[in-house]
């Protein structure tokens, strides 16, 4: 395994300098944000470290370079929106960016984007399969063409009072990854698997990864703390954030033994970026620089 970290909790940094970064602190790849050049809608998003609409030849024969001088590899570029928002002007213009973003993995020779594929927050389940049937066929086609594979983050986006009822991703749970591999059958079109999703959701973070073993692409290295007497008081149709609280690995309740250990068995070499969402180390600069020299220090018992 390649043992990496999402760049968006580097905002204030330009990609020279996040590569740079990730250098000296002994990474070695990042899965680099692409948001478009906007006022982030939500914490952790709006960060962009490559502006894909301006995507020239000679810019990404520089980024190629650049990367390779400082020995960093780049897993994938993310991009997280609600492509199925209920709003279709919005929708179709995070699709449009998205297809951005695959033509420039295509370009970069990266072949992968992380990215979520959405929900409709006011429809049934069945209601937003039905759309996802129309919605995602042809971006996987669009990323098949251009050898690119796409790995969906398992999150439910479902977190504040903004996000309620429903969430706004519908591949949060095996079942409906099943659903999800059933009406788009292609080997461009997987999963990047995050553990601490199903914490909250009170699931089997490892026994999937035996299931979905060809269907994981790309890995998150992030934990969460269920804070029990909260859960007490409020219960599991509050609010997630009233109990729950997104932690550096080893801080919460993933037993990350057992999970690299699963990712072992199945033979997973592929990239595993921790996702920094942890607020105790984000005061500063300095404290967020700490936040991956912890989780790298931390994780390099179980990833070498």
């Amino acid at each position: 395994m390649k043992l990496g970290f999402v760049t968006a909790i580097l905002d204030f940094m330009n990609f020279e300098e996040v590569i740079e970064t990730t250098s000296s602190l002994g990474y070695k790849c990042v899965e680099l944000a692409c948001w478009p050049q906007e006022k982030a809608a939500r914490r952790y998003a709006g960060v962009s470290h490559l502006n894909v609409a301006e995507l020239d030849d000679s810019k990404v024969q520089y980024i190629k370079e650049y990367c390779q001088s400082k020995g960093v590899e780049i897993s994938s570029l993310a991009y997280y929106p609600n492509t199925m928002d209920e709003d279709l002007q919005r929708r179709q213009y995070m699709i449009d960016h998205l297809f951005k973003v695959i033509e420039a993995s295509s370009k970069l020779g990266i072949n992968m984007v992380t990215t979520f594929v959405g929900r409709m927050q006011s429809k049934t389940l069945e209601e937003n399969f039905e759309e996802f049937a129309k919605v995602w066929p042809p971006i996987v086609r669009f990323a098949e063409e251009r050898g690119v594979k796409i790995a969906i983050e398992n999150c439910p986006m479902l977190f504040t009072k903004d996000e309620w009822p429903g969430g706004q991703n519908i591949a949060s749970t095996p079942a409906n990854w099943r659903k999800m591999f059933e009406i788009v059958q292609s080997d461009n079109f997987g999963l990047n698997y995050d553990p601490s999703h199903f914490i909250w959701l009170q699931m089997d973070y490892v026994q999937p990864i035996y299931e979905f073993k060809d269907k994981i692409f790309h890995v998150h290295f992030k934990d969460l703390k269920i804070d029990r007497e909260r859960l007490n008081n409020v219960g599991v149709m509050a609010y997630p954030l009233q109990y729950i609280t997104p932690k550096l690995p080893g801080y919460g309740d993933v037993d990350w033994g057992k999970f690299v250990s699963a990712l072992s068995d199945i033979g997973f070499s592929g990239y595993a970026c921790v996702e920094v969402e942890d607020r105790a180390f984000e005061g500063s600069e300095d404290r967020v620089l700490d936040s991956l020299r912890v989780s790298k220090r931390y994780l390099e018992q179980f990833v070498i």
